[in-house]
């Protein structure tokens, strides 16, 4: 009887990047699921550990403290086997962060238009403390703007948009097992 260790898979450590709503966690979960790896959602990872959601952490502690905490997160989180790595929107930013996940295995970016990424982030109110304030699809807009060139770095990019999680996991799989033929 084969073990689970055996069963082939396109890769062993997989991290999702991408701006806020684009569907990180939900498609995370279910890839880890079709991959059977463990997953790991980075900020909820980051609140077990603190005891103090997200948006709390951004109005005590700030961003700048949040960011060092995602930082220290992926650096032991990649040193892993197994899984399915969630990263909040703005992990993948850091230059250091990129390297680290780059250089481990392949990224997967996933990809949504603003509209759509205010719609989805909308049923979550009081949950995106970087959309608190200004007009928020403006903002959705510059920080996706902002960041495009950092998430283009990825291995590996896919859209959300209008197709259901199940069809976006198979896509993935589909593009991780390409992946891994062109670097054997």
């Amino acid at each position: 009887m084969k073990k689970v260790l055996d069963i082939p898979r396109p890769a062993t450590f997989v991290s999702l990047t991408g701006f806020m709503g684009v569907g990180k966690s939900r498609i995370g979960r279910e890839l880890a699921q079709a991959l059977m790896l463990h997953f790991i959602d980075l900020d909820r990872y980051i609140e077990r550990r603190t005891g103090l959601s997200i948006p709390e952490i951004f109005r005590h502690l700030g961003e700048n403290a949040f960011r060092q905490m995602e930082k220290e997160a992926v650096a032991e989180l990649v040193e892993k086997d197994f899984l399915v790595l969630s990263l909040g929107g703005g992990t993948f930013v850091d230059a250091e962060n990129r390297r680290r996940l780059l250089a481990r295995g392949p990224v997967v970016a996933l990809w949504a238009s603003p509209e759509t990424i205010l719609e989805r982030v909308a049923r979550k109110p009081g949950q995106r403390p970087l959309l608190e304030g200004e007009d928020p699809l403006e903002r959705v807009r510059r920080l996706l703007k902002e960041r495009e060139p950092v998430y283009r770095e990825a291995h590996i990019h896919v859209v959300t948009e209008g197709q259901r999680p199940k069809e976006v996991v198979e896509r993935i799989v589909r593009e991780l097992w390409k992946y891994a033929r062109g670097r054997s």
